[in-house]
Order: C-alpha cells, then sequence, then structure tokens
C-alpha cells in the first residue's frame, strides 16, 4: 500500500476509492452495532457476522464488511460505532 504525506507531514496510506473494507468490532452485544451500520448504510450491501467471544462471554467480536466510497464515508461509520456505550473497540 503506497503511503501519502499530507500538509502536516504526516503519512497516511492512499486508499483508492470505491473498495472493500473491513471492521472488526469489539463490543457487548451485536444488536446496537446492527442498527448503527443498517441506519448508516440503509440498502447497501454489507456483511456482519459474529466472530468470537471472551472467555467471559461479556464481549463479542464482530466482523463489518462493506464497500466504502470515501474518506468520508469510511471514517464516519468508524466514528458512529465507536461512538456508541456497548461499543469498546473498533479496528
Amino acid at each position: 500500500m503506497e503511503k501519502i504525506t499530507t500538509g502536516q507531514g504526516k503519512c497516511k496510506p492512499r486508499i483508492d476509492y470505491p473498495c472493500l473494507w473491513q471492521y472488526k468490532v469489539i463490543a457487548t452485544d451485536m444488536k446496537p452495532v446492527r442498527e448503527i451500520v443498517s441506519a448508516h448504510l440503509g440498502d447497501a450491501p454489507y456483511s456482519l457476522s459474529k466472530s468470537r467471544k471472551s472467555r467471559d462471554g461479556r464481549y463479542i467480536s464482530i466482523n463489518l464488511e462493506m464497500r466504502v466510497y470515501s474518506d468520508h464515508h469510511r471514517l464516519r461509520l468508524y466514528e458512529l460505532l465507536g461512538a456508541h456505550q456497548q461499543v469498546k473497540v473498533v479496528l
């Protein structure tokens, strides 16, 4: 993946849109993740599946795969997921 330099001297990866994007979400329940994704993406196709459960069962790992069309689109969903109280981590 090629990196580009922003005006502040920071590097970020170059992403050619549209592209398939994957998030890993760690949450206490799948329901809020499903609601956020459904509300944000509407009828757009996506895949949402449970991956693993923590040893004590308090957290679940969820895979989200979707097509993103811009930095704004990709980062907006990341922010919405991360802001929810039941979501602990978004990767």
